[in-house]
């Protein structure tokens, strides 16, 4: 089945169509969620520092035996 092809123009018309359909964040709802993501990564490398921390010394011990 063949497509039929859609000239640039109706292409900009309908990508100008969709994008109004979107519903955009606010300023405050982006701002929060950019400190949430923030917050997120601060949490998750606290985390994986204290993996790799124990991981090491694990390696360590049975390495070196130190």
């Amino acid at each position: 089945m063949a497509k039929s092809k859609t000239n640039p123009f109706e292409f900009i018309q309908q990508v100008r169509q969709e994008t109004n359909k979107v519903t955009w964040p606010t300023r405050k709802e982006t701002m929060i969620t950019t400190i949430m993501v923030l917050i997120m990564v601060a949490f998750a490398s606290v985390f994986f520092l204290g993996v790799d921390a124990v991981l090491r010394w694990v390696v360590n011990l049975v390495l070196y035996g130190t």
